[in-house]
């Protein structure tokens, strides 16, 4: 006969993965459309990307942030699918190791971090990205405010969310009910 704790632990990764694909749906829907801003567009998908990374585990997040801006682009835009795959992956991974081993009795501070690193992750990354897809680094350049500001917003909405709002308390304990 299996024990209450047998089954509750058995839970735990059935609704960390239904979460992850939640919000890998919700980074693909949100890498579709940019908000018009004057002279680009900018996408809102960085707040999904850095709030999973803060909520799930590292692969979890890269599977989030990488394979979920992958197959937004897929979808939507394929020329910079395998940018987005290294840089939303890569930038998942780094908030989401940051905020669960850096500072483990300020979780926050590891988490702002993160999300710090992270978007110059994201903003580094892009910038190459562009300039080697269109072998322009001029073209990289112009676009280095918008990715700045999506980088930012990004970052800003996900710790909000995740602290100020207490999605992170909520999410913990959805796991462990």
């Amino acid at each position: 006969m299996k024990n209450k704790n047998a089954v509750s632990s058995a839970k735990v990764p059935l609704r960390v993965i239904t979460v992850a694909a939640c919000l890998m749906a919700l980074n693909i829907a949100a890498s579709s459309f940019g908000v018009p801003v004057p002279g680009g567009h900018m996408y809102l998908n960085d707040v999904v990307i850095c709030t999973a990374a803060i909520l799930l585990d590292p692969i979890s997040a890269f599977m989030v942030g990488g394979v979920g801006a992958f197959l937004g682009d897929l979808f939507f835009y394929p020329l910079p699918m395998f940018v987005s795959l290294a840089v939303h992956g890569l930038q998942a991974v780094v908030i989401s190791l940051c905020t669960r081993h850096m500072m483990k009795n300020r979780k926050f501070a590891g988490a702002l971090i993160g999300v710090i690193i992270g978007a110059v992750i994201m903003v580094v990354g892009y910038s190459l990205g562009r300039a080697f897809i269109y072998s322009t680094p001029e073209y990289a350049i112009l676009k280095l405010p918008y990715q700045i500001l999506q980088a930012a917003f990004g970052a800003a909405v996900a710790m909000v969310l995740c602290y100020r709002f207490k999605l992170k308390e909520q999410f913990n304990r959805f796991l462990h009910m």
